[in-house]
């Protein structure tokens, strides 16, 4: 058994998910303003954020049966090279034409159909990447690289943007995503292949009923695979919210809400190091994981009504305490999903996820052309803390089963 969590292939993923994080965080940022740059509208935000995560609501449920039967890898590597190219191409063409909400519409589709395979693949392959006995720690490094790159490259980003706009920050992306697919050919890793090699639709489907007979049975998982879609859809669509705040408020800019998303990473990214150094006692993981939500919500309802300054220390305590439970979460659950169900069942969680987003990003874009955001924030926060009391902490006995295990 290794000795170590870096090992050849943690080591490889690692550095290739940092390279393609890093333009990744610069696009994610130039497209939160972009749309609402260009139209003013918190709807038409929501509008563009629900186009984007259409493909991630479906297409990783039809994948994952082919998935959990064949090698990941090829597909990691092969859809990185593809979107790179497509972004070069974008930001090429952005260069001679100007905003147009159906071009970037279209463009979100083609790259998010991708990355919706792209994630799933990624999710599923990861854990046979961690040493056996790290995964605590393997999830947390992998918890802390987001924070980490966006804590360096937001305020780049937002120079970038304000100096060179849209297409320089795509090209940078499609060559940083051509650069992260070079390194991850070198990942060596054994995949088991079954249905004889070759791809069976009658095999496909009885797979694909497995999986959902599977995760019906597990009643834990289904808790967390409730209440997490909520809860992150709810932050997609609050997202658009805070942005348009920061955007129409006095006093506020784009280089504050850079900082301001740059201390919630600090605040995550300090987290992670004493997540990485404390291995928490198996019988407390829930406990710990079920104040993390609760106190999110809460900082999340009194956000927009504090100060700047305590905007600032607000995110970067939530982003300290969010990223144990994330940690947590996926620690425990990946390591509890058998690795032929793992893609099935990423795949149901990942549609939830991204239709929960889908629906929030509509919902709210729509509440925030009527209500003052800060109201329309605090609304929604406290019913989403009533939600994580009515289905985490009543079910905790079955949710525990999941958390409460060494990994």
């Amino acid at each position: 058994m290794p000795r170590t969590l870096w090992t050849r292939n943690f080591t490889i993923i690692t550095l290739g998910t940092v390279i393609s994080a890093i333009g990744g965080v610069a696009m994610s940022f130039a497209l939160s303003f972009v749309v609402f740059d260009n139209t003013g509208s918190t709807l038409l935000m929501g509008i563009f954020s629900a186009a984007s995560l259409l493909p991630h609501t479906l297409i990783p449920v039809l994948v994952a049966p082919y998935l959990d039967n064949f090698r990941r890898k090829p597909v990691i590597v092969g859809l990185d090279y593809l979107n790179g190219g497509i972004y070069l191409l974008m930001g090429i063409y952005l260069l001679s034409h100007d905003f147009q909400m159906g071009i970037y519409l279209a463009f979100s589709l083609v790259v998010n159909t991708a990355g919706a395979v792209y994630q799933l693949a990624y999710s599923s392959l990861y854990p046979n990447l961690i040493p056996e006995g790290f995964a605590q720690k393997g999830y947390t490094v992998s918890g802390m690289l987001y924070p980490t790159v966006i804590m360096v490259m937001t305020p780049v980003a937002s120079v970038l943007y304000a100096a060179f706009g849209l297409p320089v920050i795509c090209m940078g992306e499609g060559g940083l995503l051509l650069l992260a697919a070079t390194v991850e050919t070198q990942i060596r890793v054994e995949e088991t292949v079954s249905w004889g090699g070759r791809f069976s639709f009658r095999d496909y489907l009885a797979d694909f009923r497995e999986g959902f007979h599977y995760l019906r049975r597990e009643k834990g998982l289904l808790r967390i695979y409730t209440y997490m879609p909520l809860t992150q859809g709810l932050s997609s669509g609050t997202g658009n919210l805070v942005t348009a705040y920061f955007r129409t408020t006095p006093g506020l800019d784009m280089t504050m809400y850079a900082f301001f998303t740059t201390v919630e990473f600090i605040g995550r990214t300090l987290g992670g190091l004493v997540h990485y150094r404390v291995t928490i006692p198996p019988r407390k993981r829930f406990s710990l994981a079920y104040l993390v939500y609760q106190t999110y919500s809460v900082m999340d309802a009194l956000l927009l009504w504090t100060p700047y300054p305590l905007m600032l220390a607000n995110r970067a305590l939530c982003g300290f305490l969010g990223i144990n439970s994330a940690t947590l979460r996926e620690s425990s659950v990946q390591s509890y999903l058998p690795d032929n169900m793992r893609a099935k069942v990423n795949a149901v969680f990942n549609a939830l996820m991204s239709l929960s987003s889908l629906v929030f990003s509509l919902g709210v874009g729509a509440l925030g052309e009527i209500m003052d955001y800060r109201w329309a924030m605090t609304a929604l926060n406290l019913i989403i803390i009533g939600v994580c009391w009515f289905i985490m902490w009543r079910g905790r006995e079955a949710v525990k089963e999941v958390y409460n295990r060494p990994v």
